[in-house]
Parts: C-alpha cells; sequence; structure tokens
C-alpha cells in the first residue's frame, strides 16, 4: 500500500488589491502563461508546472505582504533587463549571492503593481 505523501506545488496564491493589473504584469512583464479567469476578481497563470492564483483579499491575505516567489531563470542578466524593459520596478540587480562547492547562486529582484518582492533567480553552474 502507497503511503500519501506531497508530490508538489499545485498553486500558489497571491493576494492584490488590482487583479488585471497584477495578471499583465505576470503574464506581459514576466512572460507566464494565462490560464484562465475567475470573474473579475481572481485570474490563474503558470510558472512552469505550478500555478499562481493572482486574487484580491477575499478574507486573507494583504497586498503587498506576500511570501517572496523566486523565479528561476538559465539567463539571469538578460531576463533582468528584458522585465525592467517590460515595467518592473527595480529592487536589486542580479548580484552573486553565495558560492556553493559545484555553482554559483546569483539572485536579482523586482517589485510587481502591489510592491511585491519578485525574485530572479540562476544556479550558474
Amino acid at each position: 500500500m502507497n503511503t500519501p505523501q506531497i508530490q508538489d506545488i499545485g498553486q500558489i496564491a497571491i493576494t492584490v488589491k488590482d487583479v488585471a493589473a497584477a495578471k499583465k504584469f505576470y503574464t506581459e512583464v514576466l512572460g507566464l502563461r494565462a490560464l484562465f479567469d475567475a470573474g473579475p476578481n481572481l485570474s490563474f497563470v503558470a510558472a512552469g508546472s505550478v500555478r499562481l492564483m493572482l486574487s484580491t483579499p477575499q478574507g486573507a491575505g494583504k497586498p503587498g505582504m506576500n511570501s517572496i516567489l523566486y523565479f528561476r531563470t538559465n539567463a539571469l542578466d538578460e531576463f533582468y533587463r528584458t522585465v525592467v524593459e517590460r515595467g518592473a520596478r527595480v529592487e536589486r540587480e542580479p548580484q552573486l549571492t553565495a558560492k556553493l562547492p559545484d555553482h554559483e547562486l546569483w539572485i536579482a529582484f523586482v517589485r510587481d503593481p502591489e510592491d511585491n518582492l519578485v525574485g530572479l533567480m540562476e544556479e550558474r553552474r
């Protein structure tokens, strides 16, 4: 008999004031894929195999006070420049964060329209 266990992260909720502005940022600025909308206060986008739910507070959470999402890329410097050109607010340019035995961790930060911090990361081998 198999013991039930966590398989992966299926969805992450991001609390926002303006769902349309958030959807535009996550799809047009970061380039994530729009999935579907469920009315004016709920939109879903895909970050690889993880679904992001963009939602007004609806009893939980506060806009701009979410956990930090870190989006992995294989070309941080170029991707960072691209999202800033598309309108992301600069928080911190790419920089070396940690030297690990087999790679370097590079991180940059931008802000979405609700002032949520968005991490961009690359593991350089």
